[in-house]
């Protein structure tokens, strides 16, 4: 079994980061840099930048604060938002990421993801899926979560990794932002549909909810956002928790 990620998320816009619920009602919640920063000293394993505002303003990601950060972390980073095509991940990545996240692009055209992951290798490639609840299935949500689409989200976990994708990033939209946990029969669904890492997002409010999703739920990996943000609790605390409870860490 390959050992548990924590990893913070950072959405920003604007050049700031921003948290909401729901992909919704954001509110400031600092400087990515120094954001960034702080939680590399903090020992985290990865972190995730997204460019919240880039697809559904139809604008490029925000390269500028990829080259700052990765001046000053050193540990995997990956970014998304605005990513829709070869030469936006050559940008990225030759400025700092070491991952990059693809969701609308890669929903509205497959062959992206194919040929993202035969250029640049597939432990580049990050397809992230935004879930929304529909009676007893789950369906894709694209454009920071602003436009539905009839895909099935555990069919799209199976072609993305078809298509080459190294790793999911899934995220439940009904449960982002919550604090109410994150959706576990969701990320065991997808877990359970792939051989690829997920890293689930969406609902910590706890640490047990971290500690559930990487459990029940068999995600490689837990995103969290508010819990970091608000000072809830440290990348350390969890990490003792989960260890504690018999979950391997990096």
């Amino acid at each position: 079994m390959l050992a548990k990620r924590i990893i913070p998320c950072l959405d920003v816009n604007n050049g700031l980061v921003m948290k909401g619920i729901k992909f919704q009602k954001l509110n400031i919640v600092g400087n990515p840099v120094e954001l960034a920063d702080y939680y590399f000293k903090q020992n985290a394993d990865e972190l995730v930048f997204l460019d919240i505002g880039a697809s559904p303003n139809n604008r490029k990601n925000m390269i500028d604060v990829v080259k700052k950060v990765s001046k000053k972390v050193f540990i995997p980073l990956t970014v998304g938002g605005g990513i829709g095509s070869l030469k936006d991940i050559e940008i990225a990545l030759s400025n700092g990421a070491d991952k990059v996240s693809i969701n609308t692009a890669g929903v509205k055209n497959p062959k992206l993801i194919y040929r993202a992951s035969e250029r640049f290798g597939s432990q580049c490639i990050v397809c992230a899926i935004d879930a929304q609840k529909k009676g007893n299935s789950w369906t894709v949500l694209i454009n920071g979560g602003r436009e539905e689409t009839d895909v099935n989200a555990v069919f799209w976990a199976k072609e993305v990794e078809r298509y080459g994708a190294g790793e999911i990033l899934l995220t439940s939209w009904d449960s982002d932002g919550t604090q109410k946990g994150y959706d576990i029969n969701l990320t065991k669904k997808i877990a359970e549909s792939v051989n690829i890492p997920i890293i689930a997002s969406g609902g910590a409010g706890c640490l047990k909810d971290i500690l559930d999703v990487l459990t029940a739920g068999n995600a490689d990996a837990a995103l969290v956002a508010s819990l970091f943000h608000y000072k809830k609790y440290t990348i350390r605390d969890v990490k003792d928790y989960l260890k504690n409870n018999g979950v391997e860490m990096r």
